[in-house]
């Protein structure tokens, strides 16, 4: 190891000290706060809420040791109580409410397959009174109606072209007009456009 190596040991060291403070630090808190809501202290509890690892927990002496005082105060405390803890009685409550929600919902969807059931039921009645070919004579009727639509519409731009090509050829025809009528009022003498007596 040369000269270099050592503040760079000592600076891992330190590095993983403080690491391991820190998360011994969150341990104690995850501890209070459990001992507080009188949830049950396991290891792997402890390391969700304290977001550890249950290794860290089992290798490092001091987190072991917190979390085996803290679950043996909770067992101990849990046998020599007799009363029921208010907080465990709403959480009791909140679960008996939930399975009444439960069978509620449960019923509701058995009504509601129940009537889908009944209008599937409808719908293959409708379509028995249908004839033997009705369904066949239904869609042929079908498609013969949207081919003479098709044609009807082709009919119309057809005839829209043609109402077009005339409107410009009646056009065409006032402007020829007006021209020979110009034209024609050139050549006019004087005396014929003169009434007669």
């Amino acid at each position: 190891m040369n000269a270099t190596d050592k503040p760079r040991t000592a600076a891992a060291i330190e590095a993983r000290r403080t690491a391991s403070d820190q998360m011994l630090q969150r341990i104690r808190h995850a501890l209070r706060q459990m001992r507080r809501e009188h949830a049950r202290i396991t290891v792997a509890a402890v390391g969700r809420r304290a977001a550890v690892s249950r290794t860290f927990l089992y290798q490092n002496a001091q987190a072991h040791a917190l979390v085996t005082a803290a679950a043996a105060e909770a067992g101990s405390a849990a046998q020599g109580s007799t009363r029921p803890d208010p907080a465990e009685a709403s959480w009791r409550q909140r679960a008996l409410n939930a399975e009444d929600e439960l069978k509620r919902a449960y019923a509701e969807i058995a009504a509601q397959r129940g009537q889908i059931g009944e209008l599937h039921g409808r719908i293959r009645d409708l379509e028995q009174d249908l004839p033997a070919d009705g369904i066949q004579r239904i869609l042929t009727e079908n498609h013969e109606l949207r081919t003479k639509l098709r044609q009807a519409a082709a009919d119309q731009r057809r005839l829209e072209e043609r109402l077009a090509g005339a409107r410009d050829n009646n056009r065409f025809l006032d402007k020829r007009v007006a021209q020979l009528e110009g034209q024609l009022a050139g050549h006019l003498t004087p005396h014929a456009c003169q009434p007669l007596a």
